[in-house]
């Protein structure tokens, strides 16, 4: 899953939200160098893409780019995805998209000393063009397909990504559907097992 989502199911501790967020970027057992609530969110990351790779509904995703996208459709289809979380996020949360989005950018820089460099150095980028609202029209996620491209040096077309998004719309968004009310449950149980887990050590 891409941001919004990890952001999203992360629960309300906003540090384990923050772990959630930042848990690309550490490997291995460095989480432990980190406050116990961010180890949460790292660790509950991990688990969320284990169970996203796997999941056949997302592999039905992910097998209608893997011809022209290769390894990289993955990565689309995680942000495919938060695109249709973003557009129905009234179906997922009482707290309107922009409140979420403006309240998690607050949480960002009032934790800003614990981000890694490489989350400082992009966060003005993200807050700036608000990347997690704009993710809700299709004229956002081209733009994030686009920034995506860029950091494969244009070797992914990832930017064309958005031609497949409209030609199978319909399909993708009710595999997003189907896929994540299952991904909400198995998230809430696994955090529950990781604060039991972590917490009794």
């Amino acid at each position: 899953m891409n941001y919004l989502a990890h952001i999203y199911l992360s629960g309300d501790n906003d540090l384990v939200t923050i772990g959630n967020f930042i848990a690309d970027g550490i490997k291995g057992k460095n989480y432990k160098k980190y406050p116990t609530d961010i180890q949460i969110g790292i660790l509950l990351h991990r688990n969320i893409d284990t169970f996203t790779d796997a999941h056949e509904t997302v592999r039905m995703s992910t097998k209608r780019l893997h011809e022209k996208y290769g390894h990289y459709s993955g990565i689309i289809v995680d942000m495919l995805y938060d695109h249709f979380l973003a557009k129905n996020w009234s179906k997922y949360c009482d707290d309107s998209l922009e409140t979420y989005v403006e309240s998690f950018y607050d949480s960002l820089e009032d934790h800003y000393d614990v981000l890694p460099l490489r989350i400082q150095k992009m966060m003005p980028y993200m807050i700036a063009d608000n990347w997690l609202v704009s993710y809700a029209s299709i004229e956002g996620i081209t733009k994030a397909l686009e920034g995506m491209n860029r950091r494969t040096k244009n070797r992914s077309s990832m930017n064309e990504a958005v031609n497949e998004l409209e030609t199978f719309y319909t399909a993708f968004e009710n595999e997003f559907t189907l896929f994540f009310g299952e991904l909400i449950t198995f998230s809430k149980q696994k955090l529950k097992e990781i604060e039991l887990k972590t917490n009794s050590k």
